[in-house]
């Protein structure tokens, strides 16, 4: 039976993709995904070689037909999001005066339904692309989203899809999803189906803070959860009140993973602290990567 990991935290920069990177080096052969679509970065450390990729195409943009289209100008009247333009250009015929910019137009649909001569309609927008790719520690999905593009909710669900599917063929049992920050659509469906979620906090107000939002969401959906305080050393108070938070709460605290500049030393390298030295960082992650082993059941 295949399992589920998925590493979230409740904001950006606590982290998770390291302890993600370093997961992948202890598990041997799992299949990996990176749903952080917004900023993927384990592709920096994992240095994957892509096998396949393809278009993502998500959301709707307008386009004008100017076979259709007579220059009545309602489509740009009707547009909040100035997103059809009237060219400035005495010589461009009716038919060819008026444009949409891709960048502003948000697919409402507004031009379409006001356009008499029906010459506007919706097509699909590339979002970005999505590739499957060999690493050293296994298959990965992973994708690049565009500057600006949306969907990403819908680009998570298909990594994850992609990446189960690659665990069936291959036999491998365990899929390690590095998740989204925060708690938003990308983070509800990085964690959807997952068996268990390691949630990445750091010992500031902030992360306890969004650390409860987080787990909250966990909670919510009926999803178990771990708690991980990487850097915990920065502040020892603020992780002792996460510690004793997390006692309250009934969730387990599987590790704490002390400051290490070799950390970013290794990431400097393009590889995960296992692999990059034996410290005192990369027993504590190995000592929580056994507990998590024993709580997915992993063979």
């Amino acid at each position: 039976m295949i399992k589920e990991l998925v590493v979230i935290s409740g904001k950006g920069g606590t982290g998770k993709t390291s302890i993600v990177a370093s997961f992948a080096a202890l598990a041997g052969q799992s299949v990996l995904a990176d749903c952080d679509v917004d900023a993927a970065d384990l592709h920096l450390v994992l240095a994957p070689d892509v096998r396949h990729s393809e278009e993502f195409l998500g959301g709707k943009v307008s386009s004008i037909d100017p076979d259709i289209c007579t220059g009545c100008g309602l489509c740009a009247e009707s547009c909040r999001f100035d997103a059809i333009r009237e060219s400035d250009d005495p010589g461009v015929p009716l038919n060819k005066l008026f444009t949409v910019d891709p960048v502003a137009c948000e697919g409402c649909g507004v031009c379409k339904f006001v356009c008499p001569e029906d010459a506007v309609d919706l097509v699909d927008r590339k979002a970005g692309d999505w590739f499957v790719s060999e690493t050293k520690f296994g298959p990965m999905v992973h994708a690049r989203l565009g500057i600006a593009a949306e969907n990403s909710g819908k680009l998570v669900a298909l990594i994850k899809t992609n990446a189960e599917q690659i665990a069936s063929e291959r036999r491998l049992e365990l899929v390690i999803v590095d998740g989204s920050p925060g708690i938003g659509c990308p983070v509800i469906s990085s964690i959807t189906g997952a068996d268990l979620v390691l949630i990445v906090t750091e010992p500031t107000m902030s992360g306890q803070h969004d650390l409860a939002r987080v787990s909250d969401l966990t909670k919510h959906f009926n999803i178990p959860a771990v708690v991980c305080v990487n850097k915990w050393d920065i502040n020892p108070d603020v992780s002792g009140s996460i510690q004793e938070w997390c006692e309250k709460r009934e969730l387990e605290m599987v590790g704490k993973v002390e400051y290490d500049r070799s950390v970013t030393e290794a990431q400097i390298a393009g590889k995960s602290i296992i692999e990059f030295g034996n410290g005192r960082v990369t027993s504590e992650i190995k000592q929580m990567w056994e507990k998590i082993r024993e709580k997915l059941q992993l063979g």
